[in-house]
């Protein structure tokens, strides 16, 4: 499969491929997310590693472990980490979510879970017409559930679990980590421009937390005119500057 390198700016770049790539909401999960330098982090179905390496990027977590399924996805994260020499703080585990074990990955271990998760519920939607699309995007081999199951098992307790997914799936998702004893505690829509209906939501549940949400202000993308917020502006970061210079 042909791969090229894609600058996140900092110094750091992904491998992406046709297969494994990232998009805004990836982008916008990271920085919603705000790790700490001390977070032990863990990116559940990491695609190309592009959470993890923004947090490499902007100098956050003291270690991430990657883990997804997918044999190439896998490789090319690996081999961003090769480039940059970030094998003492990335690690990558091949492996499905909903069956990792204690020897694969350590239990109650984790301050952060993050995920951008299939968006799509199962028989719902137009079936994507690659494997790698159909399992990024449809709920075939992971739903909602599984991802605050295996959340669950890998935080430690306060910790946190930061997910995007479309709208009208909110109801999902709040039901589905709060089976997992995994409170909601923070919502953000995103929205492509002023007048739009959001087109994205963020949330963060906290394991053992107490019931009570907060919800955030909207994320406008771009105002009235189609230029990008300062909203915008901070979530791209170096990755959104160095592509606007070209």
């Amino acid at each position: 499969m042909q791969t090229r390198s894609e600058d996140l700016g900092g110094g750091i770049s992904a491998t992406v491929s046709a297969s494994h790539t990232f998009g805004t909401d990836a982008l916008v999960l990271a920085h919603f997310a705000a790790p700490k330098r001390r977070t032990v982090a863990c990116d559940l179905g990491s695609g190309c590693g592009v959470i993890p390496l923004l947090f490499c990027r902007d100098g956050l977590c003291r270690s991430i472990t990657a883990v997804d399924v997918q044999p190439q996805a896998c490789a090319q994260i690996r081999d961003a980490v090769s480039r940059h020499g970030l094998e003492e703080k990335l690690r990558v585990v091949e492996a499905d979510l909903r069956r990792l074990t204690p020897e694969q990955i350590p239990f109650y271990s984790f301050d952060l879970v993050t995920m951008n998760p299939p968006y799509v519920a199962p028989n719902a939607g137009l079936q994507s017409e690659t494997r790698s699309a159909l399992i990024a995007r449809h709920e075939v081999i992971c739903s909602l559930s599984d991802v605050a199951s295996c959340a669950q098992k890998l935080l430690r307790f306060g910790g946190r679990l930061c997910i995007c997914q479309r709208p009208d799936r909110l109801a999902d998702a709040m039901c589905a980590m709060r089976r997992g004893g995994i409170e909601p505690k923070r919502l953000l829509w995103m929205i492509h421009s002023v007048g739009k209906k959001p087109s994205l939501f963020l949330l963060e549940g906290k394991k053992g937390a107490n019931k009570g949400m907060v919800v955030l202000p909207p994320l406008f993308l771009k105002d009235e005119h189609g230029n990008y917020t300062p909203q915008a502006l901070e979530v791209y970061g170096l990755y959104q500057n160095e592509r606007t210079k070209a």
